[in-house]
């Protein structure tokens, strides 16, 4: 398997950065808290930028408005979300 490294300073790969955004990871911040990623030299925070890419948040006026962030990404999640409680 070929590893390509984003975060040389704590051996975070790819693979990782993108499984943490698939887990629900939106932002260099996010992925930091999750991995390490971006804490030390700060060198990957780009990269790590463009592997979370562009609309991978929901719209900050919807989380300003109250909506959850997981309603605002996927619709989907919000009727999960009504039927668990």
């Amino acid at each position: 398997m070929n590893r390509v490294y984003v975060c040389n300073c704590f051996g975070v790969t790819e693979e990782q950065v993108k499984k943490h955004a698939e887990g629900g990871a939106c932002t260099p911040r996010q992925i930091a808290s999750a991995c390490k990623a971006g804490t030390d030299c700060g060198s990957c925070v780009r990269r790590i930028q463009s592997l979370l890419g562009r609309g991978a948040c929901p719209p900050r006026e919807l989380v300003e408005q109250g909506e959850p962030a997981l309603t605002a990404m996927a619709p989907e999640f919000a009727t999960a979300l009504d039927e668990a409680a």
